[in-house]
């Protein structure tokens, strides 16, 4: 459908986000090296700040989650080995089966609760006994958070002590770890020291270009270097994008408070009409559309200069590049063609 609107506002997902005026001219400074040298100035220090900042002993830059995902079960298992995770998970789910594919490594997936929770009994069932018929659990993957739903504190804690009580190492998918901090109020390190490893995603929320943290044990991290260069992820001079994800991480987190506003508020408007069923999770809004409904409503928020993806349970992602207003008028939109 051809449109004039000099402006899109893309709900689609917080990935769109563009790069703030001080990352561009981080961009434009940054120090060069060659990393595979570990020469690269800005990868160094961006690895450096991770490091304080996550409160984990090394990291890694990847230039995607996915790359860092499959990295990660290449670095906690080997071939034949199992690693468990939800059905709902990004790392099995929609990173092309990359750990069965290229390490060998089997998924056991386990429905996730309507909470975005693994019960913790079912993943104790999942657990293989030593026994030559069956793949080596080594490995559980937890996500926070996930379909824009935040795991608790507590929770986080117990699946910790069930993986170490059949030693397993425990691995946190936190691509929006810092929406999740916004939720719990507390610092990101509260989160991540109940894991072994995570991913921390700077090109969503956060808005850098480009690029993915891998967090964990030097001895963990030295192995997914090996791996990232197998996977093609040697990198040479890329502190440019480095250099604007330092300051994706040393300005963006504070701002996601407001994407959480925006998917309040909607959710508060759409309630006027009580059959969307609307509800927000961190800084997304879900409800369901009729089947028949989808595409003449994607095409009424296109012609008002929204483009999303509207199915029947349909996410609206918000991110700093839209406005306050801009969320009133959505609501607009989507209650006038339902009226």
């Amino acid at each position: 459908m051809k449109n004039n609107h000099p402006k899109f506002i893309d709900l689609r997902s917080d990935t769109v986000t563009k790069p703030t005026q001080k990352m561009r001219q981080a961009i434009y400074q940054a120090k060069v090296g060659d990393d595979v040298f570990q020469e690269d100035d800005s990868i160094n220090e961006l690895q450096e700040y991770g490091v304080k900042i996550f409160a984990k002993p090394a990291s890694l830059f990847f230039p995607t989650g996915t790359q860092a995902g499959l990295c990660t079960l290449l670095s906690h298992c080997q071939r034949g080995d199992e690693y468990i995770c939800g059905q709902d998970s990004h790392i099995y789910k929609y990173e092309g089966g990359g750990g069965a594919v290229l390490g060998g490594i089997q998924p056991q997936p386990i429905e996730n609760n309507d909470d975005g929770t693994l019960d913790l009994a079912k993943v104790t069932q999942a657990i293989k006994p030593i026994d030559f018929h069956f793949a080596k659990t080594k490995l559980l993957c937890l996500e926070n958070t996930i379909m824009g739903k935040t795991l608790t504190m507590k929770y986080m804690e117990q699946a910790k002590d069930l993986a170490k009580s059949k030693n397993l190492n425990i691995h946190l998918d936190g691509a929006r770890i810092f929406n999740a901090a916004i939720e719990l109020k507390c610092d990101v390190r509260d989160i991540l020291k109940h894991f072994d490893s995570a991913t921390i995603c700077l090109s969503k929320g956060l808005s850098a270009p480009i690029g993915t943290l891998l967090v964990g044990e030097k001895d963990f991290i030295k192995q997914a270097l090996r791996w990232r260069k197998m996977c093609g992820g040697g990198m040479r001079q890329a502190g440019f994008m480095a250099a604007a994800a330092k300051v994706a991480l040393e300005e963006s987190p504070l701002l996601l408070i407001e994407d959480h506003k925006k998917a309040n508020s909607l959710q508060k408007l759409l309630k006027k009409r009580a059959k969307l069923k609307a509800v927000a999770h961190t800084n997304m809004v879900f409800f369901e559309v009729p089947a028949s409904h989808c595409k003449p409503l994607q095409d009424d928020l296109l012609k008002a200069g929204f483009k999303s993806f509207i199915n029947p349970y349909t996410r609206i992602v918000f991110h700093k590049d839209i406005a306050h207003q801009e969320v009133l008028t959505l609501a607009k939109v989507i209650l006038d063609y339902f009226a």
